[in-house]
């Protein structure tokens, strides 16, 4: 991708708004070489939360190298925008978290420091890396844009007393079993499924692993768009469906973008819950671990020809370094700090997330029933999404197709295969536009 064409895909992302929000890095100032602006990505259940588990960890940093480190926690809401805006501008953090899924997209722009084996070696050397987290760093062939800070698979969660109470003795293994017990659990007041409908990346992550159930790809071998394929389409159409033809699903949640779904199965609103590593957000909103159970997502109950046995994008948070950083060596050593087998154990126990690096892997933080399963999720029936320029494009365009469905679905009007496909034609179209 062109910065030209860069600089098109982001005027069409981006409002004047989100561009002011962009601001100079600390680290950029006069006489400020020792400080470092540091963009974390939201984690946990507030943006408060997260300045109270990372700013003890940046003081003990500063400590250790007497490196000051600015800390700006960023929604996911706007997390990207912002991203591609500091990217074209040469202005912004020098540090940032990236979703593992935007990899290829931000080192397209040839903004970020690529992860050589020379960098990877000041930061610790390749080997100390999770594989797998490390092959959604970037295009293949190419260096790693970033390396992995926190990794991440999608599962289900259900709340044990309204299963026991609804006569459900297991978690559902398929769709259709979803689906029934969905129905038994919606009465009134009371949810069987809460979804993050008004979020972009959510739905494209669910979009992703629906087509790929459905034998759809959203990419063909030469990087082209293929969103609106009859698998593609029977796929959103199965997702989007839960709300409109199932109605397991509150009509509210077309609305939801800002982790309100977690909040709705925390406050016992709704019994089940897609998520990724929800368990320590759940904690810090009142929930007691006792309280829920986990389950891989998924699968239908009879693949469709060319299905596959995948049920999460391989999902997870990677950290960058921005080119324009005065601070390259600091900047350097704070990606060696986060990813230190003392911070991975730390940080990672907190977020109920998984360690990047394989020492911190074998601590008892990580052997508990929630890990356990996304670590499954992730080591055998989790696949990585498409590693191409356009990624982010597709989460923006398929994500905001979904978000209009679901609009559609909340306000009583049928969703059906030939407006699922326009939308995602529509989708197609706005590709490298």
């Amino acid at each position: 991708m062109s910065r030209r064409h860069l600089a098109m895909a982001v005027a069409a992302l981006l409002t004047t708004a989100s561009l002011a929000a962009c601001g100079d890095s600390g680290g950029s100032s006069e006489g400020a070489a020792k400080t470092l602006t540091y963009w974390a990505s939201n984690q946990g259940a507030s943006i408060e939360f997260d300045k109270q588990t990372l700013q003890p960890e940046l003081d003990k940093f500063e400590q250790q190298t007497g490196i000051k480190v600015n800390l700006e926690v960023v929604p996911w809401s706007d997390l990207l925008n912002r991203l591609l805006a500091a990217a074209t501008s040469g202005k912004g953090p020098d540090v940032v978290n990236i979703g593992n899924t935007w990899s290829a997209s931000l080192q397209a722009t040839n903004a970020l420091i690529p992860f050589d084996d020379a960098t990877l070696g000041e930061v610790g050397g390749k080997d100390r890396f999770v594989p797998a987290a490390l092959a959604a760093a970037g295009a293949p062939g190419k260096p790693p844009a970033a390396v992995p800070l926190y990794s991440l698979a999608y599962a289900l969660y259900y709340n044990k007393k309204m299963f026991t109470d609804a006569g459900v003795t297991t978690p559902p293994a398929t769709w259709e079993e979803l689906v029934e017990t969905g129905k038994k659990l919606t009465r009134s007041g009371q949810w069987g499924l809460a979804v993050e409908g008004a979020n972009p990346s959510e739905n494209s992550h669910h979009a992703f692993t629906f087509g790929q159930q459905w034998g759809g790809e959203w990419f063909d071998s030469a990087g082209k768009p293929t969103f609106d394929t009859p698998q593609n389409v029977a796929a959103v159409k199965r997702y989007i469906d839960l709300m409109a033809v199932d109605k397991i699903v509150n009509p509210s949640n077309a609305e939801y973008a800002q982790n309100q779904s977690v909040a709705d199965f925390a406050n016992r609103k709704a019994a089940m819950l897609l998520w990724q590593a929800a368990g320590s957000n759940l904690k810090a909103q009142g929930m007691s671990p006792d309280e829920w159970g986990i389950a891989p997502v998924p699968f239908p109950a009879t693949p469709p020809p060319g299905g596959k046995k995948v049920n999460s994008m391989v999902a997870g948070i990677n950290i960058a370094v921005f080119k324009h950083t005065e601070n390259r060596e600091g900047a350097l050593q704070f990606v060696k700090f986060m990813t230190s087998d003392a911070e991975q154990v730390i940080l990672n126990k907190t977020y109920g997330s998984l360690p990047s690096v394989k020492p911190a892997s074998a601590d008892p933080a990580f052997q508990a029933p929630e890990q356990k399963v996304l670590g499954e999720v992730l080591g055998s029936t989790a696949a990585p999404l498409p590693q191409v320029p356009e990624e982010s494009q597709f989460e923006t365009l398929v994500g905001t197709a979904m978000k209009e469905l679901f609009a559609d679905a909340a306000g009583g009007k049928a969703v059906t295969e030939a407006q699922v496909k326009e939308k995602l034609g529509v989708a197609q179209q706005k590709m490298g536009s």
